[in-house]
């Protein structure tokens, strides 16, 4: 299993139209094969931050992630609306996944 932990940080005066844009994102995604789970967060002390927790079931399902067309428009729009790019790191998961099982 591959985890994602990706950061967005808005634009001040941004901050409404990322997370509409962002939550756009959570139903379709949820829809794609490998995805295990895709959930939005938003920073307690930094309006302008979000992040997605996300695992999939390999690597091959996170690039087609990647390739979707959600994905590509989201990407389109990220210059405009982000402070800068999507701060994004990958970890494997060493513990056991107990909604796995």
């Amino acid at each position: 299993m591959l985890t994602v932990v990706a950061k967005v940080r808005a634009k001040t005066g941004r901050e409404a139209e990322v997370e509409s844009e962002l939550s756009k994102l959570v139903a379709a995604t949820r829809k794609e094969n490998g995805c295990l789970n895709y959930d939005l967060h938003r920073s307690q002390t930094e309006p302008n931050v979000f992040l997605f927790y996300e695992n999939w079931t390999d690597r091959a399902a996170l690039d087609a992630h990647a390739a979707s067309p959600h994905m590509r428009a989201w990407g389109a729009k990220q210059p405009d609306m982000l402070a800068h790019g999507v701060e994004v790191n990958l970890f494997d998961m060493i513990s056991d996944a107990p909604w796995l099982r």
